[in-house]
């Protein structure tokens, strides 16, 4: 398995993965409307291949902690028949040290709770970041990077795009 950045060629396929892995097609649709959001960021937008075929995409895109530059991470997708395989996990683990590289420091998500905790994410509140929905709750998590300091506490907000959810 290769895992890389996101091509315009990939496209299509990411498209096609993140309708395979969710129920609906919010997730697909909302990859889409992320590539025309300022918060875009092409460095961190990675795709999963095997024999040629894109079978997995996470991507993560600037969001704000009250004013201070923060990472929203979402939607991460893989092919329903490469679930369970680690093509997920390993997307996560590569982007997030691609957020770290580029000197990122935190970088939040709402996501299963017992899923991403493996991957180093905790209750985001426990840093004192507060989601954009309270009912979120612990569901809403954050995975402090090296950059990251204490100070930076407040309200969470994700690329504009995702409000059109």
């Amino acid at each position: 398995m290769l895992l890389r950045r996101e091509t315009p060629a990939d496209v299509e396929a990411i498209h096609a993965v993140h309708l395979g892995a969710f129920e609906t097609a919010v997730e697909a649709d909302l990859v889409t409307a992320l590539r025309a959001d300022e918060g875009w960021l092409p460095t961190l937008s990675l795709v999963a291949e095997a024999a040629g075929e894109v079978v997995g995409h996470v991507v993560c895109t600037r969001a704000h902690i009250d004013s201070a530059p923060a990472l929203g991470l979402g939607p991460l997708g893989v092919l329903p028949s490469r679930q369970r395989t680690g093509v997920g996990a390993a997307l996560l683990h590569a982007v997030l040290g691609a957020a770290d590289a580029l000197d990122e420091p935190v970088v939040v998500l709402l996501g299963h709770r017992e899923y991403y905790p493996r991957f180093g994410f905790a209750p985001a509140s426990r840093l004192g970041i507060r989601p954009p929905v309270p009912a979120w709750g612990d569901h809403f998590q954050a995975r402090p990077l090296t950059a990251y300091t204490p100070a930076l506490r407040g309200e969470f907000a994700y690329a504009a795009r995702f409000a059109a959810l």
